[in-house]
């Protein structure tokens, strides 16, 4: 398994350089680049979601970065870029890198971004390491030799952590980087298998999220993947100042709602309890504790 996990990154890595090269992109990030935010899309593709449904959360990342909101807020910071990557991760492992670092700083370069991305394999592993997810991606940003105003993390899942490191201890290490995690909870409505937990989104707000303006938005039904996504990171681009509670947001375009007084976004409130998460629940659930 990990020589074919290595064959794949190799092939996927080569396959990147080529396309880059073949379509004028320069495709990384070069040293000393100076941008807005630097952010990893840290992917779940853990085997709790079928292939349909990790290609439809890929398509929602591709809409999302072609879509004019995304465009304009990469283009309306200080700087007008950011530096993106992407990793696909799930157990205990190192995640895939499925795109490098990537400076955006024009509608083109975003939609080669989108391009590039649409066109990669779609992955798919055993488990789910939250934690070891957060440890390589802020592991990503701090080798990367770009500089930044803001640095974030933006980590989806449909699963609580069940392997690897505590997820306490994971985030609390991020945090102390001055990284933000922002969550996108995937809770679909569909039999609750063993590795299940209730309430994934009062998880990932006690126990994964952190940092100034962190946030939430979950998906309860993949058809509205894309554009929870694609709101999500206008928030996380544009560095909104948000309530933690941050729920489904409404856009000035979203079906049958009155435009607000000024474009921009309206910000729909879901107020979670308080009462602290068990944030070993993943782990409980893997041993068989949630039946006892």
């Amino acid at each position: 398994m990990n020589i074919l996990r290595a064959l794949t990154a190799a092939t996927c890595a080569l396959a990147a350089l080529v396309m880059g090269n073949a379509s004028g992109q320069q495709p990384q990030a070069g040293p000393g680049a100076q941008v807005d935010l630097e952010l990893v899309l840290a992917v779940d593709v853990s085997q709790s979601m079928d292939y349909e449904e990790h290609t439809l959360q890929r398509m929602g990342y591709v809409d999302a970065f072609r879509h004019k909101d995304v465009v304009n807020a990469i283009l309306s910071g200080p700087r007008g870029r950011i530096a993106v990557t992407v990793m696909e991760w799930a157990g205990d492992w190192d995640p895939i890198d499925l795109i490098p670092w990537t400076v955006l700083d024009s509608e083109a370069s975003v939609k080669a971004f989108a391009d590039r991305l649409e066109k990669e394999p779609v992955n798919g592993e055993q488990r789910t390491s939250i934690s070891n997810a957060l440890y390589s991606a802020a592991d990503r940003i701090e080798r990367n030799n770009i500089s930044s105003i803001r640095q974030a993390i933006d980590v989806s899942g449909d699963g609580a952590n069940n392997a690897g490191a505590p997820v306490e201890q994971a985030r609390d290490a991020v945090l102390k980087k001055n990284i933000t995690i922002n969550g996108l909870p995937i809770m679909l409505n569909k039999p609750m298998q063993y590795y299940d937990i209730d309430h994934l989104d009062r998880y990932y707000k006690h126990c994964v999220i952190g940092g100034p303006a962190s946030f939430i938005v979950p998906v309860f039904d993949l058809k509205h993947l894309a554009s929870t996504i694609r709101k999500k990171l206008v928030m996380e681009i544009a560095g909104l100042e948000v309530a933690p509670d941050m729920a489904p947001i409404q856009f000035a375009d979203a079906p049958d709602e009155p435009l607000p007084a000024k474009p921009g976004i309206v910000l729909a409130q879901l107020k979670l309890p308080t009462a602290k998460t068990d944030c070993f629940a993943g782990e409980k659930a893997v041993n068989g504790m949630r039946f006892q």
